[in-house]
């Protein structure tokens, strides 16, 4: 399970969006995303190796190539919104039809303070993980976006009864600029955070959680948790 995060701090808005697949499945899913950013790299000049973070490019801050197409350059004017949210739907097409792939996405709305919200969700969603696992008899990694700095996460396991455990050890932590899959992580959580808070700015993406990613996701949106 590759987890990241997403939100409005401003509002008290914490959402978790991840990607899960089987360890024998890791190769076939990675394989598939690969070919996508092989592709990216083809067609749109976007490097395999440049980070996709959703909140940047989406938005149009972030300069994933240095050749935009020329259909998002109008009266010599690079539109980068528009060419953004076109490496988007490609990637979330991906998402849509990688076999053995399952996506979600849960949220919690708190009034003391986002990072006690971000604490009691990322608990639930862990407890939620825990129970599903244990009706499978499986066992399971996390791994998260971030350098584990904040010890919030490895309380939240090892406050778990260890017999009982399904996730195994603590959250792993990874660099999302060096990890593909925690990419595919970041979109899910940014597209599931854009399904639930609706800034008319982002009103393109409203319902691309639920044209792309919903039959990925067993329980087809995001969840309040």
């Amino acid at each position: 399970m590759y987890v990241d995060d997403s939100g409005h701090p401003q509002s008290g808005l914490v959402v978790y969006g991840w990607v899960e697949f089987r360890p024998d499945r890791w190769s076939s899913v990675l394989q598939a995303w690969l070919d996508t950013r092989k592709r990216l790299w083809r067609e749109f000049g976007v490097p395999i190796t440049q980070e996709l973070h959703a909140t940047d490019y989406i938005n149009g801050r972030g300069r994933i190539s240095d050749r935009i197409p020329e259909r998002h350059v109008h009266a010599g004017i690079e539109h980068w919104k528009d060419f953004g949210r076109e490496v988007a739907l490609a990637c979330l097409e991906t998402l849509r039809c990688t076999e053995n792939l399952r996506v979600g996405a849960v949220w919690r709305r708190g009034v003391g303070g986002v990072a006690n919200t971000r604490r009691d969700a990322y608990s639930a969603l862990i407890q939620q993980f825990e129970g599903e696992l244990a009706e499978t008899g499986s066992l399971a990694l996390v791994f998260m976006d971030g350098n584990g700095s904040d010890t919030s996460y490895r309380a939240t396991h090892r406050n778990l009864r260890l017999a009982d455990r399904r996730v195994v050890e603590d959250a792993i932590h990874m660099d999302s600029r060096t990890s593909q899959l925690v990419q595919m992580a970041d979109l899910v959580a940014w597209t599931a955070n854009v399904h639930i808070d609706r800034y008319e700015g982002n009103q393109f993406a409203w319902e691309w959680y639920s044209t792309h990613l919903g039959e990925r996701d067993p329980h087809r949106g995001p969840r309040e948790i």
